[in-house]
């Protein structure tokens, strides 16, 4: 079974296959009479992109623009704030995924906090709240969630098990946010560079290759739903650059071994149950995007973090450091290596903005891939 596990992991990452994908990139990219800008929405893709060298198999003519697509980047400091406030609490224990822990807020981050003596723990699967809360009775578990659609589940099967069991010491700190919502408002923009969309196929995984079609349809942006193996994203490519030459414009799926239309309808109705539209979230870099996060349904008030703890919770809104760039590199209108204070001031042992921080942030793979440069 490893051999077989191998031998099926190896041909995502076969060099001639890349190559043989390379020249036919190429071949069809002389037929462009203009230069076209990618862009690749998932921090995922933004690293097997730098890892493998996919920049330079490419044409002159076809660019890449890195998009918002990392959960931790795009946290707002007034978020992470919360979770601070929410973690120097004597009666919390403040559980969240693992690069959550030095994203900086204005008071510092989870990291500081806990080296001040706060509780925070991190954990692989929300589920193992129900082991800690068991654990610690007298403490008030404070799940602080984030994630796009792909983490959503796992939080909203946490919300199940809690109401199943009737557990009073689990409480939500909700920071789920959405693809398509950001997309459109990166469209929006008059001074976007984008002629289409690399879109991250976990996210379809659970809501299906459906929630893309209004890219093609309404703002005339091909979209294909795309792996993270590098010969997925070289696939990928081609199908774009493809449509490029044909004058096409079309949602098509790249990785048809695990993305359907529909998605995954059971995580779907889970999602549902105990999830709504927030009227708002604000995006690190982005700022207010309507209908772009998710916040617990009314009924499950008595569970929220931010009801309950209201009153402490900072309200204010803070900007970025001046010289971090983060924003314009999460609108896809510059990349790292314009920033000033990259991989000196700002590198992952002291990140100033959160596309450093986090594993899956634009600039956390520019440092780490360099060489490759």
């Amino acid at each position: 079974m490893q051999l077989e596990l191998k031998n099926l992991y190896d041909d995502f990452r076969d060099a001639n296959t890349m190559r043989a994908y390379a020249k036919i990139i190429h071949e069809d990219a002389k037929k462009l009479d203009q230069t076209y800008h990618i862009m690749e929405v998932c921090g995922g893709h933004t690293h097997t992109i730098m890892k493998y060298g996919i920049l330079q198999l490419l044409p002159e003519n076809i660019k890449f623009v890195h998009g918002p697509g990392c959960p931790v980047c795009i946290m707002p400091k007034e978020r992470i704030d919360h979770a601070y406030v929410l973690a120097m609490q004597n009666d919390v224990i403040l559980v969240t995924l693992g690069d959550m822990i030095k994203v900086p807020g204005s008071n510092g981050s989870l990291q500081d906090a806990r080296s001040k003596g706060a509780d925070v723990r991190f954990v692989y699967s929300p589920l193992d709240c129900l082991t800690i809360a068991a654990q610690n009775p007298e403490k008030k578990i404070i799940f602080f969630a984030i994630g796009f659609e792909t983490t959503t589940p796992m939080t909203a099967a946490l919300l199940n098990a809690v109401t199943q069991k009737n557990i009073t010491n689990i409480l939500f700190h909700i920071n789920h946010v959405t693809v398509p919502e950001a997309m459109s408002a990166l469209i929006a923009d008059d001074t976007s560079n984008i002629s289409a969309f690399l879109g991250p196929a976990h996210v379809s995984v659970i809501s299906g290759s459906k929630i893309y079609e209004e890219f093609p349809r309404d703002y005339k942006k091909p979209v294909v739903v795309s792996g993270f193996e590098p010969v997925d994203v070289m696939q990928s490519i081609s199908m774009i650059v493809k449509q490029f030459v044909e004058k096409r414009c079309e949602l098509e799926v790249e990785y048809k071994r695990a993305v359907s239309y529909e998605g995954n309808l059971k995580a779907q109705e889970l999602i549902d149950k105990y999830f709504q539209k927030a009227e708002s979230f604000r995006w690190r870099g982005l700022g207010d995007i309507p209908k772009s996060g998710l916040r617990l349904r009314d009924t499950y008030d008595a569970l929220n973090a931010e009801i309950m703890y209201k009153k402490i919770l900072p309200t204010q809104k803070i900007d970025d450091h001046k010289l971090c760039i983060c924003g314009d590199i999460l609108r896809g209108k510059a990349n790292p290596l314009e920033c000033k204070i990259f991989g000196t001031v700002c590198k992952p042992t002291s990140p100033i903005g959160s596309c450093m921080v986090s594993s899956e942030g634009a600039c956390a793979a520019y440092y780490k891939y360099g060489n490759l440069l």
